[in-house]
């Protein structure tokens, strides 16, 4: 199973979101989930806000692109190969100010491409290709956002992230959302974090009964063919 894992969080050992990644990475090993990892942090390898070089050459037909805009669009070409390639994505961010950080914003503008991660049908209609992948979304957050909360109108991070993958393909992305880690709060906090890690420990045993599936009938399909 190849998995494209991207943090986004600005901390570094000190990072929930990055523990919590880490942790389900671990449990999905645990289950003898064979994993091939592609790394990503967009904290240090931050894709490039969109310029008005990028948006023209987006939008120019590939076969009409100058040499200048191939390497405006090269990063991008590349993220975006990238995605299409795995198997399944784990993003893990932190809550900044009631949404994505900055640095994966610029992520998804830069993987947001006409012709490759979505394409235009007959009808005019546009059709996502991020379809076939698993999509999880590990967030932490400071506040308690969850429904019937004080905050819980000003989560602007979940929809935000269903809309722009929703876009791209992916119907049905599973989220875990460690609430709330407010340093004021410790029992709260451990509460949280506790109750995110058994979230996790679920999807990962889903994911592996997945594979476990896709491998039984794939190798149904060859023993047919034979």
């Amino acid at each position: 199973m190849k998995i494209m894992h991207v943090d986004a969080s600005a901390k570094r050992e000190r990072s929930n979101s990055r523990a919590l990644s880490r942790y389900f990475l671990e449990r999905l090993r645990d289950q003898h989930v064979d994993l091939e990892i592609d790394y990503l942090d967009v904290t240090v390898d931050t894709p490039p806000h969109v310029t008005e070089a990028f948006a023209i050459a987006t939008y120019t037909p590939a076969d009409q692109r100058t040499d200048a805009m191939k390497a405006t669009l090269a990063s991008s070409d590349a993220l975006c190969a990238r995605l299409l390639a795995a198997d399944a994505f784990v993003f893990a961010m932190p809550m900044y100010n009631w949404s994505m950080p900055s640095a994966f914003k610029a992520f998804i503008d830069s993987v947001t491409r006409t012709n490759l991660t979505y394409v235009f049908a007959e009808d005019g209609s546009t059709v996502g290709q991020l379809g076939r992948q698993k999509v999880l979304f590990i967030t932490s957050r400071g506040a308690d956002l969850r429904p019937g909360t004080q905050y819980s109108s000003m989560d602007a991070l979940t929809p935000a992230l269903k809309a722009a993958f929703g876009f791209l393909g992916v119907a049905d992305p599973a989220f875990v959302d460690a609430q709330p880690l407010q340093f004021a709060n410790p029992e709260a906090r451990t509460e949280a974090l506790e109750r995110a890690r058994g979230e996790l420990d679920t999807v990962a045993a889903d994911w592996a009964q997945s594979v476990r599936s896709t491998e039984a009938n794939n190798e149904a399909m060859t023993a047919c063919e034979e």
